[in-house]
């Protein structure tokens, strides 16, 4: 089968590669369409330390089951799917308790580091367990079925998160795809203000059309701007969907006393924490990591349109051209939000 292998640091290669045999318990779905995450493109330099060469990336895909492995019930060939990036042992103390996220021998699809190497799906084919496989609502496009993903990142944000009941006041900050997302989630949750904050006009403006009930110019005094939105107390609870210092430090300042801070944004590995404002104001801090169970809700909330994915893809390119758009989307085209590359 054909395969965009990462060969080296910044090398993209389209390979034949050996088709890869479901084992008991697993099937091999062929790849119909795959998100380019931009945790991929981070990676892609050698950085991160997450995807060290050679590997398949890729692991927001959608497909059909070409075949099962031994032990496979409830599924057959051509069952039109999705799956979970997270390959899970579901046995546990975490994964007994749901958390699936928190698994103590848990592999990403498509990532390699010192402990594992697990391919992904930029390829005709890849095989995953069975059981984290999801069904796709009908005529659901593949392409948009791809971004279950991110959306179930999203979601499970969002249910991490207490909120005040409808009438919640609620900050974002950071307005790249998951904060967008974010933001459609907390609409379909009925929040009656919903802040963004960036420093990119145009991802404000998306904002705007993704749920944002204002938008906050991060370079312009953001704290005093949404303080002036919320009658001068600070948000319910505020998401920092970047992951380094100053959006974090935004976010924290941002909401008001006894409120909560839910820490989405993985970017840089330590940032600074102003603790006293943290303590003398009890403001919860909660971490979000990745997905726990929340694809059959990111399934509906993209079916019935409450989530909207269209105006965030901007190209569906064959794989075979995905090195070109990795490097257009490495070098921060101006315009350019999702790529989903069709095997």
């Amino acid at each position: 089968m054909r395969a965009l292998v990462l060969t080296a640091p910044n090398k993209l290669v389209l390979e034949e590669v050996p088709l890869p045999a479901p084992g008991p318990g697993e099937v091999q779905v062929r790849v119909r369409a795959c998100g380019i995450c931009g945790s991929d493109v981070h990676g892609l330099a050698g950085r991160t330390g997450r995807r060290i060469p050679p590997l398949i990336m890729g692991h927001e895909a959608a497909g059909e089951i070409a075949a099962l492995g031994a032990q496979v019930c409830g599924w057959k060939e051509g069952d039109l799917v999705t799956f979970d990036s997270t390959i899970y042992c579901g046995e546990c103390v975490p994964c007994r308790s749901g958390a699936i996220n928190l698994c103590e021998h848990r592999q990403v699809l498509g990532v390699s580091c010192a402990d594992y190497r697990r391919h992904g799906a930029f390829a005709e084919y890849v095989t995953v367990p069975a059981r984290v496989l999801f069904r796709l609502p009908d005529a659901l496009a593949f392409e948009q079925a791809a971004l279950a993903e991110p959306v179930a990142v999203a979601v499970h944000a969002v249910n991490r998160t207490p909120l005040a009941g409808p009438g919640a006041r609620v900050a974002v900050v950071g307005a790249g795809m998951i904060g967008l997302l974010i933001m459609q989630v907390l609409r379909a949750r009925g929040c009656a203000q919903i802040i963004a904050v960036d420093l990119d006009a145009a991802r404000l403006a998306l904002a705007r059309q993704f749920g944002a009930t204002a938008t906050v110019d991060a370079t312009a005094e953001p704290v005093a701007a949404v303080r002036a939105l919320t009658d001068g107390t600070g948000v319910d609870a505020s998401f920092e969907v970047v992951g380094s210092t100053t959006p974090l430090q935004t976010a924290i300042a941002c909401t008001r006393k006894g409120g909560s801070v839910t820490l989405v944004g993985n970017l840089a590995p330590r940032v600074e924490l102003a603790l006293q404002a943290v303590v003398t104001r009890e403001l919860h801090l909660i971490a979000s990591c990745a997905s726990a169970g929340e694809y059959p809700a990111a399934l509906e909330l993209i079916a019935s349109g409450q989530v909207d994915l269209a105006a965030f893809i901007s190209a569906t390119p064959p794989l075979a051209e995905g090195a070109a758009w990795f490097r257009r989307l490495q070098a921060g085209e101006k315009g350019l939000l999702k790529v989903v590359l069709r095997p």
